[in-house]
């Protein structure tokens, strides 16, 4: 659930501004009234709320230094206006209401005021709905920070007639109103310009929603009409494209969006300047979806055309410079090259500092991308202080249930399931789910996130029944969330498979991995590294099975795409050595030699231990060292490797070596995590079963005690670790 920030996400912010929102109907609960919040605190970081006149009042005392906004409903707005028209620092009322009767007698004292819109005509729109026409007229005023606000919504928020409403509706996130707004304007006009229009605002407001394929037909109409038209505009043209390219990139369908890109970056291309603002954010948007085809050369060049515009029309601390820094730091996160991710996120964070108040939520994002890369490279510790930075921000910026607190929860709770912390993963799962539960559509993608989240952490405690109920819960949602060959619907899949295959039920585990195999193949290009994915889930169940033909075959062809998609010497290579190693080790025979990189050499070597092949084993670990010392990645991973090595000496009799790898191993774990972490565990038995292996039984009591001990602690009476360390505790306690 990382965050990514597009440009279009970042917005100016209106300082030293209060606005205050009175309703009597106010609920945070309530999907609408947190919508309202989050795009009013998007343009103006104080906003309060307030449900009577008199809180109201209240507040505005308070805050009597401020420039003051009211928005208010019509039964409130009847008693408050007379009380506050008179304030020195308020600038402008705003009343949403159904009845003009009851605000006649206030309409001369909100004329009299100095405020941003001011009410002109108003009038029924159609007399099948309590729509009414109200002409909002911009005025201006000497105070020039009161100018600045009115430029910015004049330029928002501009267009004709009751156009405008529209547009404020969405800015505001008043995505119901909005709709039946336009509704009634697209029955009143037959004009194919203005339908064009209505079908876009239309389009934005199913996108927001959620509603894509609604939404898509939407902006087709506009683009159909934009293309018959003989006196047609080619940007806007370019504009209904960019629209389409977008909802096809949230629907998972990265090459129907990148075409409807490349049509609209065509046109831009020819009608702009080369550093227009507009052919930056449409850099960007090619950038983003290529990034999630896993084409991240493609991605970075988009991103870095982005950037040079940026860098040449914009100041230097502009929060959309920031933005652009941002997406070239998440390329770099998804290629595993961390430091330099590290130097994106960092300038982005730099410039987000000082463009932005301190609890705005877009420094909260910059604050929790940081914690992303901490995490991913295992410094724990670092990565829960960005995170709690982050969270900091939100609570304080947003409302107790807002969606964005959900995911800094589930950003917690994957920590601390990396540290072996489990309840206390699922204690800020179960957060991050709860707001998913109160705030989302039953069917939302994003509570079906927060279903896997839970069922992982189940998984790594080794209780599949309950990985399992949570895995299905999530993949019940996907799929009528979801289109049927969404990539996220593959990796439903694919955790179901994980569960069956740690089950031992390994038909079923292959059922599963197929169907997201077959996802895989068919949504994303030929070497995403989701296909790798697919490839090392196969190679791990034909492993288990005994079948090492057909685990090499799986494991070749993940590293045949890593290869197309890596540079030399990603870790991602280090884990797939490893597997080709143990595979190697268990199938006792010597295939031909088949260069390899990291986790994989680290894989492929252990697969060679397995197959009791330990020269060949020993290779391909020294090959993922060679890549986990000398690039910045995860020290995990390179103690997986330490282990691995130890586990290869241990079998081939020279303990002496094997010791040494193993207390490297040893010494990395008991420095990044938890002192009862299950992979503590795993290393202590390692020991133990190497001194019963010596004679040394009262070290290896010692050891066996502590793996026991931890099991005991940390996964359920049934989990094959506990039951294996047991045995190996019998066998220790005979020999004494």
């Amino acid at each position: 659930m990382a965050s990514n920030i597009s440009r279009d996400q970042r917005q100016r912010m209106a300082e030293n501004y209060l606005v205050i929102w009175v309703d009597e109907n106010i609920d945070m609960a309530n999907e609408d009234c947190q919508n309202t919040m989050e795009q009013l605190r998007a343009v103006v970081n104080q906003v309060n709320m307030c449900t009577t006149a008199e809180q109201c009042i209240q507040q505005l005392t308070e805050n009597h230094e401020k420039i003051s906004f009211i928005i208010s409903s019509g039964a409130v707005g009847q008693h408050l206006v007379p009380n506050i028209h008179d304030m020195a620092k308020l600038n402008a009322i705003f009343i949403f209401c159904g009845n003009k009767q009851r605000h006649q007698d206030e309409e001369e004292i909100l004329f009299s005021m100095h405020t941003v819109f001011r009410i002109g005509e108003v009038g029924k729109i159609d007399n099948n709905r309590a729509l009414y026409k109200v002409d909002l007229k911009l005025t201006s005023d000497d105070d020039p920070q009161l100018r600045e606000l009115t430029d910015y919504i004049r330029q928002d928020v501009s267009g004709t007639r009751w156009y405008r409403m529209g547009q404020l509706l969405l800015k505001i996130g008043q995505f119901d109103k909005a709709e039946e707004l336009y509704t009634a304007l697209l029955e009143q006009t037959s004009d194919n310009s203005e339908r064009a229009y209505i079908h876009n605002q239309l389009g934005h407001v199913k996108s927001h929603q959620g509603q894509y394929d609604e939404a898509v037909s939407f902006y087709k109409t506009v683009v159909k009409i934009k293309e018959e038209d003989p006196l047609k505009d080619d940007l806007d043209l370019s504009a209904g494209y960019n629209n389409i390219g977008q909802l096809y990139n949230n629907m998972g369908d990265y090459s129907k969006a990148l075409e409807f890109y490349e049509k609209s970056l065509k046109i831009r291309e020819k009608a702009l300047p080369p550093n227009h603002p507009h052919l930056a954010t449409l850099y960007n948007n090619i950038g983003l979806v290529s990034n999630n085809m896993g084409h991240y050369a493609k991605a970075l060049e988009f991103y870095e055309k982005a950037l040079k515009i940026d860098e040449k029309t914009l100041p230097p601390n502009h929060p959309d410079l920031a933005a652009s820094y941002n997406n070239i730091g998440q390329v770099y996160n998804d290629m595993g090259n961390y430091s330099k991710a590290l130097e994106f996120y960092e300038k982005d964070l730099e410039i987000s500092k000082k463009a932005l108040p301190p609890n705005h939520p877009d420094l909260a994002i910059s604050y929790s991308n940081i914690g992303q890369v901490y995490k991913n490279m295992g410094d724990y510790s670092k990565a829960l202080e960005f995170y709690e930075k982050s969270l900091k921000i939100k609570e304080k910026a947003l409302p107790s249930n807002h969606p964005s607190l959900a995911i800094s929860y589930s950003n917690i709770g994957q920590v601390y399931k990396s540290m072996g912390e489990y309840s206390k993963a699922l204690e800020f799962y179960e957060k991050s789910h709860k707001i998913a539960e109160k705030t989302l559509p039953p069917n939302h993608p994003d509570l079906a996130t927060a279903y896997s989240n839970i069922g992982e952490v189940y998984y790594d405690m080794g209780d599949y029944s309950k990985a399992l109920e949570f895995y299905e819960k999530d993949i019940e949602i996907t799929k009528k969330a979801l289109p049927s060959n969404h990539p996220d619907l593959a990796t439903s899949y694919n955790n179901i498979g994980q569960v069956y295959n740690n089950m031992d039920d390994y038909s079923k585990a292959l059922e599963f991995y197929e169907k997201s195999l077959k996802i895989r193949e068919k949504a994303l290009p030929a070497n995403h590294p989701y296909l790798a994915v697919s490839h090392l889930s196969f190679a791990a169940c034909y492993e288990k099975m005994g079948d090492y033909t057909t685990a090499l075959k799986a494991l070749k062809t993940a590293y045949q795409i890593q290869q197309k998609v890596f540079e030399e010497g990603n870790p991602a290579f280090a884990s797939t050595y490893s597997w080709f190693g143990r595979v190697y080790r268990k199938q006792k025979t010597l295939p031909e030699r088949h260069p390899n990189q990291a986790i994989t050499y680290s894989s492929i070597g252990d697969v060679h231990r397995l197959m009791g092949d330990y020269e060949k084993a020993i290779s391909f670990h020294i090959k993922a060292l060679n890549i986990q010392e000398n690039v910045q990645c995860n020290p995990l991973q390179c103690a997986t490797t330490y282990i691995n090595l130890g586990k290869t000496y241990r079998e081939m009799k020279d303990y002496s070596t094997a010791l040494i790898y193993y207390e490297k191993g040893l010494e990395i774990r008991k420095n990044k995590l938890p002192k009862i972490h299950p992979d503590l565990a795993v290393v202590y038995h390692n020991l133990a079963q190497l001194y019963l292996s010596t004679g040394q039984y009262r070290v290896a009591m010692k050891n066996v005690q502590q793996a026991v001990e931890i099991a005991h602690e940390k996964l359920p009476s049934n989990h094959p670790h506990v039951l294996e360390y047991k045995e190996t505790f019998e066998k220790i306690r005979k020999k004494m």
